[in-house]
């Protein structure tokens, strides 16, 4: 049994590294196998969450409390990794792991300060920004949301270093271990939840997702170490290569925090419409992120790293026929699972959530606020490649005017449907903005490989 199972291991190993195209499928096979194990695992975490809390105040408060720090993990953590990895694969394959190290620690000691400093700021200024994101809730329950925000905040710094830390595996091709590694987070939350649910209520869910990041963040450090990598982060100056990664920075996170600003626009307009629309907005984005997070986190984690290299050597037909490839793939598969899921929308609701404090009448609701989001599926897929290379071209720039035209036509789009629709027209301004944004990404990669890469 062993021998076949050997021999099988051994063809496929080889198969895929027979060309660029293999190598990303066999990245999205195994990255893609674990994150739907990690999902599956969050989906059953949602399943507890739901039974516990419905779409009542204490999950509408935890909701918003954990907005602020999501957000800076978002722009902080998630900035540094498009603007390292390009630069942190030239150089290793130009000047050798030594200086790919000194790269790492450098820009660990700028993540680490600036994570940091931000979780400082969120803290000194929270009296002021939870009343805004929370304008529709009660004095109770405003405060609830402050104590679940100072418990929530450790989770910045710590999901912080983790991103960049698997982003850096992910730049090794060491795939399965950052892509087995968020498992842990909705099994210690689920556990910690059906253990003191009761006695602890809401903040039960909250200890249980700091414990799960904590976990995670040590099983990444664990990882990098045994690839040979020093964590300790260590400045080695404003050399080239970390004026690369600064100057690709600061466009990435202007861009990444009006994408983000994004959510938290809709979610401070959701929590205006009345108790529960949160929770509804929230529970109407699970099946979404189930896909997104199966197909999206496998796509972009296995293309940037061949896309980079690729551009590296300026092999412009291989990327050209990536970029086609997948497109195509994409839209093969994106478009009938999308039909299919919008049309199963409420009994997939029914299924997943309708018991206990979650209602029929909730799953009205949430049917609703979740086929509206999952229009957004192939324009949300073909972006996510589109985005990765051009951060693999460098042309930061790009994304961070998509991101200026992105925040304003959504704030104006909820606001208008809002009138209609409720939170349900949040949903479809949000898969309205993501339309527009392919398109203009489109446009803008097109120009970008005729002017400079043909």
């Amino acid at each position: 049994m062993i021998d076949p199972l050997r021999m099988h291991i051994d063809f496929w190993n080889i198969w895929k590294q027979q060309s660029v195209n293999r190598r990303i499928f066999g990245a999205l096979i195994t990255v893609g196998g674990f994150t739907f194990i990690v999902n599956l695992l969050a989906t059953g975490k949602e399943l507890v969450v739901a039974h516990q809390f419905g779409t009542g105040d204490a999950l509408d408060a935890l909701l918003i409390a954990f907005l602020l720090p999501s957000f800076a993990i978002n722009v902080v953590a998630g900035s540094f990794n498009s603007a390292l990895i390009p630069t942190f694969i030239r150089v290793r394959e130009k000047e050798g792991s030594e200086k790919a190290q000194r790269l790492f620690s450098s820009v660990m000691v700028l993540n680490t300060t600036m994570l940091i400093i931000v979780s400082v700021v969120l803290a000194l200024t929270v009296s002021f920004t939870l009343p805004i994101l929370g304008s529709g809730f009660s004095r109770q329950k405003l405060e609830l949301t402050r104590s679940l925000f100072f418990v929530l905040l450790p989770i910045l710094i710590m999901s912080g270093l983790g991103m960049t830390w698997a982003a850096v595996l992910n730049a090794s091709e060491r795939f399965a271990l950052a892509a087995i590694s968020p498992m842990i987070k909705p099994v210690i939350t689920a556990v910690l939840l059906l253990a003191t649910g009761k006695a602890w209520g809401i903040y039960a869910l909250a200890a249980g997702t700091v414990s799960g990041f904590l976990l995670e963040t040590g099983l990444l450090a664990w990882g990098l170490k045994r690839e040979g990598f020093h964590l300790i982060p260590r400045w080695y100056g404003l050399d080239p290569a970390m004026k690369k990664v600064v100057n690709q920075y600061v466009p990435m996170v202007a861009g990444a925090l009006l994408m983000s600003s994004t959510s938290l626009v809709n979610q401070s307009m959701a929590a205006m419409l009345g108790p529960g629309s949160v929770s509804a907005f929230n529970y109407g984005t699970k099946v979404l992120v189930l896909v997104l997070g199966i197909g999206s986190t496998s796509l972009s984690t296995a293309v940037f790293p061949h896309f980079s290299r690729m551009v590296g050597v300026n092999d412009w037909s291989g990327v050209r026929h990536t970029l086609k490839t997948y497109s195509f793939l994409i839209v093969f598969t994106t478009v009938p699972l999308t039909v299919g899921l919008i049309y199963f929308s409420e009994p997939l609701v029914r299924l997943f959530f309708e018991r206990g404090a979650f209602t029929s009448g909730d799953t009205y609701l949430v049917s609703q606020v979740q086929a509206l989001f999952l229009l957004q599926v192939p324009f949300y897929f073909l972006s996510i490649l589109i985005v990765r290379l051009i951060s693999s071209l460098q042309a930061n720039h790009i994304l961070l005017w998509g991101a200026v035209i992105s925040l304003p036509l959504s704030i104006i789009l909820n606001y208008l449907l809002i009138q209609w629709w409720g939170v349900a027209g949040i949903a479809l301004s949000t898969s309205m903005v993501y339309f527009v944004s392919f398109c203009y990404l489109l446009y803008m990669l097109v120009s970008l490989l005729k002017e400079n890469y043909s």
